[in-house]
């Protein structure tokens, strides 16, 4: 089943055209990648399809777990968040002084406490219990259990990245946008990063789209791959197909 499509959406900026007719689909329970140099559209696409840009063409489609496929173009980023897209950032965003459990805890969606009125209902304390012990869950999936009362701000950049992906296994989503996951992680713990992805995706059937520019270690984790240069889309397939495709070795290597 697709669980979202982009039908060939542009972008600009002034006179500079960042998205020229794009078209991805992405696949339900599986890890897509999406690569190219800097400045072909990646960020870009991913803007769109969160809410942050509106684009002058093109349509976003998404499929919700009831299977009706709805037109998101152009929502809001809290609406596009509320259906279960969630993304994650280059530089993560996370709450530094906040401990790791914190941090997921900040994040749960349709806490009881958090309404004066609902807090005086009883049963809101065992909410909260479960809240937590969901937490605990993903933390070790994420194997981050052990740095549960942690301040954030001391844990290692593969850690934050982690994080991140913790807090949107929190917030219920259905598709992950990983935005550069591996950015500034060394060569170990990167590839730890992408094995717990690619756990959480068989386990938990959570469907990834991820952008990358260290391929060399991406394509051993992803199941499709889109690659881009120059706000379109100049190859599509499995990664050994994209990895020898000619236009993507003249774009990576210079023919």
């Amino acid at each position: 089943m697709v669980l979202l499509v982009t039908k060939g959406i542009v972008k600009q900026f002034g006179a500079f055209r960042a998205l020229d007719g794009v078209d991805v689909e992405i696949e339900k329970g599986r890890v897509t990648l999406i690569i190219g140099p800097n400045g072909s559209g990646k960020t870009t696409l991913v803007n769109v399809i969160t809410g942050v840009y509106k684009p002058e063409a093109g349509r976003v489609f998404y499929t919700k777990p009831d299977g009706k496929m709805i037109d998101i173009t152009g929502w809001p980023p809290h609406k596009i968040f509320e259906i279960g897209i969630v993304r994650t950032f280059q530089i993560p965003q996370i709450f530094q002084k906040l401990t790791v459990l914190e941090n997921l805890l900040a994040v749960a969606r349709g806490q009881r406490g958090e309404s004066v009125i609902s807090a005086l209902l009883k049963n809101w304390v065992k909410e909260e219990e479960e809240l937590a012990r969901r937490a605990f869950g993903i933390l070790k999936a994420v194997r981050l259990i052990d740095k549960w009362d942690v301040p954030a701000y001391l844990l290692s950049a593969g850690e934050m990245k982690l994080l991140e992906l913790a807090r949107a296994l929190m917030a219920g989503a259905n598709l992950i946008i990983l935005d550069e996951p591996i950015a500034g992680v060394p060569v170990d713990q990167a590839h730890e990063v992408f094995k717990i992805v690619r756990d959480i995706n068989k386990q938990q059937n959570v469907t990834f789209l991820v952008i990358e520019h260290r391929i060399d270690i991406a394509f051993k984790y992803v199941d499709y791959v889109y690659a881009m240069a120059s706000g379109k889309v100049i190859a599509k397939g499995l990664p050994e197909e994209v990895a020898n495709d000619p236009k993507v070795k003249e774009v990576y290597i210079g023919g």
